[in-house]
Order: structure tokens, then C-alpha cells, then sequence
């Protein structure tokens, strides 16, 4: 699978699926074997990607959803800042709903969204993300054992009651305290 970053609109996929063609001619006419049906996706990582989620699912095979830029560029705090770091909210009502929209334009077009990035890590976000009802998660190897844990004891039905309820709050602090 090829994975193209920070695409924020449909013009810069097709760029990139025109120079995976170019690429693919060259290794044919070197000879060289490679996957002619290599599938190919998106990370979500700006907020124009996630309005566009609709359009842009309709060029690619599947998303990934990068929450750390993603949050970062759509609340506009600089992670690595310590005078704005404590503003960095996963949980903030914005993200998730385009975390979901992303899921469900997805979804709707018939391919997968996986996430990745710090939260899919984290277990306080692991029942939001399964209600979201996200195919995969990619995080780092330490984190995978307490991950695997929690998905084994979760509850879709009920994942998905939460993430029912949170999308109406106005503020990670009604969030976090539900």
C-alpha cells in the first residue's frame, strides 16, 4: 500500500496518482515486477481533507486519519510550544466530529479509515474511536498489548451509544466528565 501526506484537496491526489503511474511505466519498461493493483490512500492531517472527505474518497482505496497534525492544525496550537501545549485537546468536540465525518465519508464510499498518531494509542480514546466505528488503528509497538486488551473487553453497541452522546457536547471538559 502507498500512503500520500498532507493531501488537502482532489487536485493533489491526482498529481500523486500520476506520478505513481510514471513510476510504474519506468518499472515496466526496466522489467522490474511490482503490485499493478497496489492500493493506495490518503492521510487526513488538515481540515480541508476532512471536508472534502467525500470527494477525496472517491480517488483512493483508503484513509488514514493523522491526529496529531490533525489536531494540531485544526485548533491551531503548536504542540511543541509550552505556552500553548496545555491547549492541545484531543477530546475537543471539533476533532471528533471530523474525525467521525472522515469515518463516515469513508465508510459511505466503501473503503477503510484507519488512525494513527498518539490517540490511537491512548486508551481513554480507544472506546470513542471504536463507537466511531474505525476499521484499524496504528500505533507504536509498546502501546499494542493494552490496546489489544481493551478492544477484546469493549462493547460495540455501547461504544457507539458514547460516541452518540459526546458529538452533542460543546467542550472536552463535558466530554471528559461523561
Amino acid at each position: 500500500r502507498i500512503l500520500f501526506p498532507l493531501i488537502s484537496g482532489r487536485s493533489e491526489i491526482i498529481q500523486a496518482k500520476e506520478h505513481l503511474e510514471k513510476n510504474k511505466n519506468e518499472l515496466r519498461r526496466e522489467g522490474i515486477s511490482f503490485d499493478e493493483d497496489i492500493k493506495t490512500g490518503i492521510m487526513i492531517e488538515v481540515p480541508s481533507a476532512v471536508l472534502l472527505a467525500d470527494v477525496l474518497a472517491k480517488e483512493v482505496d483508503f484513509f488514514n486519519i493523522g491526529t496529531n497534525d490533525l489536531i494540531q492544525y485544526s485548533l491551531a496550537i503548536d504542540r511543541g510550544n509550552e505556552y500553548v501545549a496545555h491547549l492541545y485537546e484531543p477530546l475537543h468536540p471539533g476533532v471528533l466530529r471530523m474525525i467521525y465525518r472522515t469515518i463516515e465519508a469513508a465508510h459511505e464510499e466503501g473503503i477503510e479509515a484507519a488512525i494513527c498518531g498518539e490517540m490511537a494509542g491512548e486508551p481513554i480514546y480507544l472506546p470513542v474511536l471504536i463507537g466511531m466505528g474505525l476499521d484499524e488503528l496504528s500505533m507504536n509497538a509498546l502501546d499494542i498489548p493494552k490496546i489489544k486488551r481493551m478492544i477484546r473487553v469493549s462493547n460495540q453497541n455501547q461504544c457507539s451509544a458514547l460516541v452518540r452522546d459526546l458529538l452533542d457536547y460543546s467542550s472536552a471538559m463535558e466530554i471528559r466528565v461523561h
